[in-house]
């Protein structure tokens, strides 16, 4: 299949990308590089550097592709600078998102993967959490992936869309085989800021509440590798592709480490002391938060195969040695 992967030299985009080739998919990735490094993409993909606010670039890209679907990664995605700063939240994820699947209408591509958030469900009802959990998120972030749910929900309801939503928490990792080398830039995200803080990119970290109830005071998450993330997004066109219909599911480890965990651990692995600090909580973090991916393994044979926090941290680390 042709496969435009709009992000896709992004950190989660560059191995969504890897994942597709490695299946003898052909790829075009559509990125203007804000975030995304020209040190993640593949000769085998077309790279077109371009935003997704050029509406007509986005319209003659797919055009001239010829393509079967696109999968959706470009999107802002610190849920603590969401609350801060929601003007941009709103222009790169919805309107940004607006102007995608408008592109897709026009050019006639009927398939969308697109790669939402677990924060979509906000403070944990219960644990761990599933699809069918209430969506009230608690971060304008983890609002602007709903919205971009919903509008969705609307497209295949007017225009025959169909598309899958990856619910997902942290991706974390990299991968398996060590072809991807880029590493994310000002990264927000736990795992990345401990492997600065380990090689020294940064003088310490800083560890946003240590109050909370959780068995050491600090937040628990559940992480997912980002090998088992691609492979997820895969799974999901095939899906939608044979079974001709939408779907809704989440992706994880289906366990949570708590910031403290992920820490010590790091330093095992590491060998570095990586100096930590206590700061405040920050706006619209949950407790704890991990999902159930029941459905996932049901409908597209899905199960997470290296989201350990031992493999999440080793392959981190020897990206970050080889930087």
């Amino acid at each position: 299949m042709n496969i435009l992967i709009i992000g896709g030299a992004g950190y989660i985009g560059s191995h969504v990308t890897r994942e597709f080739l490695d299946n003898g998919d052909n790829c075009a990735v559509y990125d203007n590089l804000s975030t995304g490094l020209e040190q993640n993409l593949f000769a085998k993909a077309k790279f077109i550097k371009n935003d997704i606010h050029n509406y007509d670039a986005l319209v003659s890209a797919m055009k001239n592709g010829n393509f079967d679907a696109l999968v959706h990664l470009a999107a802002s995605k610190a849920a603590g600078e969401s609350m801060i700063n929601p003007e941009k939240y709103s222009y790169n994820n919805i309107m940004g998102t607006l102007n995608i699947l408008n592109a897709a209408c026009e050019a006639g591509i009927k398939n969308i993967i697109f790669s939402s958030s677990a924060s979509v469900y906000g403070e944990p009802q219960y644990l761990p959490i599933d699809e069918k959990h209430p969506t009230v998120p608690e971060n304008y972030y983890g609002f602007t992936k709903l919205e971009i749910e919903r509008f969705l929900g609307w497209y295949e309801k007017l225009k025959n869309i169909r598309y899958a939503c990856m619910r997902y928490l942290n991706a974390a990792g990299y991968d398996i085989k060590g072809r991807i080398k880029g590493l994310e830039q000002n990264p927000n995200n736990l795992l990345p800021v401990v492997m600065e803080t380990a090689c020294g990119i940064r003088n310490e970290m800083q560890i946003y509440g240590n109050d909370y109830d959780t068995p050491d005071g600090t937040c628990i998450r559940d992480y997912v590798h980002v090998s088992d993330l691609a492979c997820g997004h895969t799974m999901a066109l095939d899906y939608i592709i044979k079974k001709n219909k939408s779907v809704t599911v989440n992706l994880g480890s289906e366990r949570g480490y708590s910031v403290t965990e992920v820490i010590e651990t790091a330093r095992k692995i590491t060998g570095k002391p990586i100096p930590a600090k206590v700061a405040g909580r920050r706006a619209g973090d949950p407790a704890k938060t991990y999902s159930s991916c029941s459905l996932a393994r049901e409908l597209l044979g899905w199960k997470a195969k290296y989201s350990d926090m031992e493999t999440l941290i080793s392959t981190s680390w020897k990206a970050y040695c080889e930087r």
